[in-house]
């Protein structure tokens, strides 16, 4: 990868989750499955902001999870209002680096983070393709990033 931001920068994007009775576990917490899936409505959600499928460049590019890995921090009990501060701190060629920060809104703790690696992909031959450059220029102006350096 490339480019990239600081790590101590504030997220772009927040996405507001309502924990729901059946996110909790036997043991009276959130299952830890859940955090997996309120970090995927969250990229679902920056993607929407960063117009994402206008970048495609075919109807078959897009974008594939590669990898995601999240630190569980504290336990959530129902009922709670959390925050999934989402930003992406590396852009390379073919993907880009997500970061994921879960936080409860009422106390304000990081209750878990992580991240995630998203691929460009030409769906038809399963292969990673080179970041559209429209899509890169979005989450550059979403992040506030500046623009890379022209090559010498």
């Amino acid at each position: 990868m490339n480019e990239s931001r600081e790590a101590s920068s504030a997220a772009a994007h927040v996405e507001p989750v309502t924990v729901r009775w059946g996110d909790v576990d036997s043991m009276g917490h959130v299952n830890n499955a859940k955090y997996f899936t309120y970090c995927e409505s969250a990229r679902m959600s920056y993607f929407a902001a960063i117009r994402l499928r206008e970048s495609a460049e075919a109807a078959t590019h897009g974008p594939a999870l590669a990898a995601a890995n999240l630190n569980f921090r504290r336990q959530v009990h129902w009922p709670a209002e959390l925050d999934v501060r989402t930003r992406v701190s590396e852009i390379g060629r073919t993907s880009f680096r997500m970061e994921y920060e879960i936080v409860h809104r009422a106390t304000a703790e990081r209750v878990a983070d992580g991240a995630g690696v998203v691929v460009w992909v030409d769906y038809a031959t399963g292969r990673p393709i080179p970041l559209p450059e429209a899509l890169k220029a979005e989450i550059r102006r979403l992040e506030g990033m500046a623009e890379p350096a022209p090559a010498p």
